[in-house]
């Protein structure tokens, strides 16, 4: 146990503990479900969680179904999530319901916190889904919402720099190289270009918006078949070229470390690399800098020797608990994957619902379609391996260092460390 411990405390989801509960009381012994969310109550997707628990208590009375809910909300700097976890699996006290980041589905799967629900649902029901999360032949979650990213822009900005990116789409991309001169010409008029998050590296924000850039230049990370082997993946001629451009970016002055978190929503800067979860922000909260739909807009990942952009998001779990019947705990799992509780929660975080059931009908290239587009036709996920935090790590590393020094002895040394690790992981 204490190896597990440590390995699921050196996840990269960083959390810290907010406390909170709903849906108290009912049920029998056998039916009283506990579910974990990894967000704060209060927030809009807490709200939405809320919301769709009651919802569930409310239709399964009759079958005296009664779930409990609990609110453990990530913030950067700390692992209570794990902690938690980790506590709760030693003392067999996992929920019966957890969430999880997609990328960490090897780990948990591997370590016995998650119950294999493969046999608990039909094929046509695993069809409806945009992805799965699977390991070793199992399956282990479902996503809650879909995730993909794009570079938000201020129309206004772009036009005093004479930058016209209407013929960019999905199905036709920037370059790498357009991707420079459209920053050129943002700098040129004392613009700052893009903001391109590279100072977020304290949790997994820097790491699942930037990986695409390695794999659109052909890079990886780990090998394919058991996500252990780095060396000669990591650090790879490809995966080297896909590092250097965002070095050339920080060269350039095209971003830094030191733009602030609202410069982009203040307009003072170009462009905004992020995920779905901006666009209620931007619809919402900045009406001086972007008044209405035609004041931004978001653009697709740049492509360079293919396309590539992100993708993998929460996704719900059944914990591998002491209890035996799962029958109400996989009643409860459908529900929250319902088309009609992912409607309730994608509304209320601006995300792609992952239920194919839910009727999106986004306006051709909207920023929302945009994002749509990219998780069917050129999104890849990060790499599945069992050391994923340390991947994350490694990468992060790498992030937070491309003002400094050769790039290509620091990926190389990355690459050694975390070879290192994941061959500890292979005993």
């Amino acid at each position: 146990m204490k190896k597990t411990v440590l390995v699921l405390a050196s996840l990269s989801l960083l959390m810290t503990a907010c406390g909170g509960s709903s849906g108290e009381g009912g049920g029998t012994a056998s039916n009283k479900l506990k579910i974990r969310f990894h967000v704060d109550q209060k927030s809009s997707e807490g709200i939405a969680y809320k919301k769709v628990i009651d919802a569930f208590n409310a239709e399964y009375a009759k079958e005296d179904i009664k779930v409990t809910a609990s609110f453990v909300a990530r913030t950067a700097g700390d692992s209570a999530y794990e902690r938690q976890l980790a506590t709760d699996k030693s003392d067999g006290t996992l929920p019966d319901i957890i969430t999880f980041d997609a990328p960490n589905c090897a780990a948990y799967a591997k370590y016995g916190y998650l119950y294999d629900f493969k046999d608990e649902l039909t094929q046509a029901e695993k069809d409806k889904y945009v992805t799965l999360n699977t390991y070793n032949g199992g399956l282990y979650g479902i996503p809650i919402q879909e995730s993909s990213a794009g570079f938000y822009y201020n129309t206004s900005l772009f036009s005093r720099a004479g930058i016209d990116v209407s013929g960019i789409t999905v199905d036709n991309p920037w370059t790498f190289d357009q991707f420079k001169a459209a920053c050129a010409k943002l700098l040129a008029a004392g613009i700052t270009p893009v903001d391109m998050r590279i100072d977020a590296t304290k949790d997994e924000t820097a790491t699942y918006l930037l990986y695409p850039f390695v794999n659109a230049a052909g890079g990886s990370f780990v090998d394919e078949k058991t996500g252990l082997t780095a060396k000669g993946y990591f650090n790879s001629d490809a995966s080297k070229r896909g590092f250097q451009f965002l070095k050339d970016l920080v060269n350039s002055k095209y971003t830094g470390y030191g733009i602030g978190s609202t410069d982009f929503f203040t307009g003072k800067v170009g462009m905004y690399l992020s995920s779905g979860w901006t666009i209620p922000e931007l619809e919402n909260k900045y009406p001086s800098t972007f008044p209405n739909q035609s004041s931004w807009g978001l653009l697709p990942y740049p492509q360079d020797a293919k396309k590539a952009s992100a993708n993998g998001s929460w996704s719900f779990a059944i914990g591998n608990n002491k209890r035996e019947d799962k029958t109400a705990v996989v009643k409860l799992l459908k529900y929250l994957t319902s088309a009609s509780a992912s409607k309730t929660i994608t509304d209320a975080t601006g995300m792609i619902p992952a239920n194919k059931d839910v009727e999106t009908n986004y306006q051709p290239n909207s920023p929302r379609d945009v994002l749509y587009q990219q998780l069917q036709k050129t999104s890849v996920a990060r790499p599945a391996t069992v050391g994923y935090s340390y991947f994350s790590t490694a990468f992060s590393q790498v992030v937070s260092s491309l003002g400094e020094g050769d790039l290509s002895s620091l990926v190389d040394a990355k690459a050694i460390w975390l070879q290192e690790k994941l061959d500890g992981m292979k005993k």
